[in-house]
């Protein structure tokens, strides 16, 4: 018997199974410093003590997407190892914050399968929770990959797709214990924008960009430990070149909204998302956002921004995201549906 794990294929998985996930991580510091260092990130409640403390923190925690790509990783092996593309996200919430020194663990639970008809891929769904050292969840979301088969003459599962929540109703997202905004420092987080100041239908144009590198995303992917073979074997696409992880392109566009959207401090929610195109070494990386709903939390003077953020490649200089037919344009590369905190 092999040693060795070439990775799951789609018939290898099994409808309710649940999947845990190696190895546990304990993030500090330093993943803190070095995600700064790989995107133009600088939200002042990640980036300061004084500040998270001034909004009712003990410190500073990590930011939010350090804990999205630290869970994540966790799952390539067993998940998308072999995928061909992962296709989307829904139902993703932020349960609590990471702090430095938090050990993440990932597990996930197989929702749905379905063949494709080529019958050389199918799709599978999960359900993936990250927990810190207590147990306690700090993120669950539900993922859809696209992942060979390693038979195409392997028969075929009975299809179930699962029925996902179209977005997180506000009712659903979690504010931090003890976060509050009554003295927040609006010059220190670097724009005077409040909820109030957003509309549904607003664009906001982020007017930075960034050229992705072959050697910043490859650093990247390996700090999440995501082992997927198109991110790092160049011989395993037919094109010959490397896919850049559909995360960095995430954080990318995240770290590109500060300008317009400084206060929108923490992300809580995830209602769905696709990597509408690949991204690759040398593109560059634009980003807007469009204002879909205002909504109150449970704890006052801390709002709920939902968000369309949109990452782009160059190309028109318009807003538009899909074709006639419903297609995504070819320069649209990310088009994500999330809810964040901000000051009333």
């Amino acid at each position: 018997m092999s040693k060795t794990d070439p990775g799951r294929f789609f018939e290898d998985y099994r409808l309710g199974e649940v999947i845990r996930h190696a190895v546990p991580r304990t993030v500090g510091q330093g993943e803190r410093a070095l995600y700064h260092a790989l995107y133009p990130a600088r939200g002042a409640l990640h980036s300061s003590d004084t500040f998270a403390q001034s909004c009712g923190l003990p410190v500073a925690p990590l930011d939010d997407l350090i804990a999205f790509h630290t869970v994540f990783g966790k799952t390539v092996p067993d998940i998308s190892l072999n995928a061909v593309a992962n296709l989307g996200y829904a139902e993703g919430r932020f349960l609590a914050p990471v702090w430095p020194g938090d050990t993440l663990t990932s597990d996930s639970e197989v929702i749905g399968l379905k063949q494709n008809s080529s019958g050389k891929t199918g799709v599978v769904w999960v359900r993936t929770t990250g927990r810190n050292q207590q147990g306690r969840p700090v993120l669950s979301y539900v993922r859809w990959v696209m992942v060979r088969k390693r038979d195409p003459e392997a028969p075929a599962p009975e299809p179930v797709v699962p029925d996902l929540a179209e977005s997180v109703t506000p009712d659903h997202l979690t504010v931090p214990e003890g976060l509050r905004f009554d003295g927040y420092d609006f010059d220190r987080a670097g724009e005077p924008h409040r909820l109030g100041d957003y509309a549904p239908g607003e664009i906001i144009d982020h007017v930075d960009a960034v050229t992705v590198e072959e050697a910043e995303h490859m650093m990247a992917t390996r700090l999440w430990q995501n082992t997927a073979r198109v991110h790092f074997d160049a011989t395993h696409r037919e094109d010959g070149r490397r896919l850049i992880y559909g995360g960095h392109v995430i954080s990318l566009a995240r770290a590109l909204s500060f300008n317009g959207l400084a206060n929108a401090q923490m992300i809580v929610g995830l209602n769905g998302g696709a990597h509408a195109n690949p991204c690759f070494a040398g593109d560059t990386v634009r980003a807007w956002s469009e204002v879909l709903d205002c909504a109150e939390t449970n704890v006052p003077g801390v709002g709920a921004l939902r968000l369309r953020l949109v990452a782009a490649k160059d190309g028109p200089g318009d807003y538009a995201l899909k074709d006639d037919t419903g297609k995504y344009l070819p320069h649209i590369l990310l088009d994500l549906d999330l809810w964040v905190l901000m000051p009333v």
